[in-house]
């Protein structure tokens, strides 16, 4: 997990990543935020995530997105 919040802090260093729970909804984090994270994680974590794991639920918190990545390299 510490490595997503690095990817993310590196993306938004003012955003408590930790605590925030609404990233997408609140729009802290933008589509291009969003398309940079996904870039990130593939190369980090050499998974693949697709378009169509690409919903605001698996973003809106740090917390959602390790569990896709869990998921992910899970059926990989």
């Amino acid at each position: 997990m510490e490595m997503l919040i690095d990817i993310l802090k590196s993306i938004k260093p003012h955003v408590d990543f930790e605590k925030e729970e609404l990233l997408v909804e609140s729009g802290i984090l933008d589509s291009f935020d969003i398309i940079t994270v996904v870039s990130e994680i593939n190369d980090v974590f050499d998974i693949y995530i697709t378009p169509g794991d690409m919903l605001p639920e698996n973003f809106n918190s740090a917390e959602a997105m390790w569990k896709l990545i869990e998921r992910v390299q899970k059926y990989e």
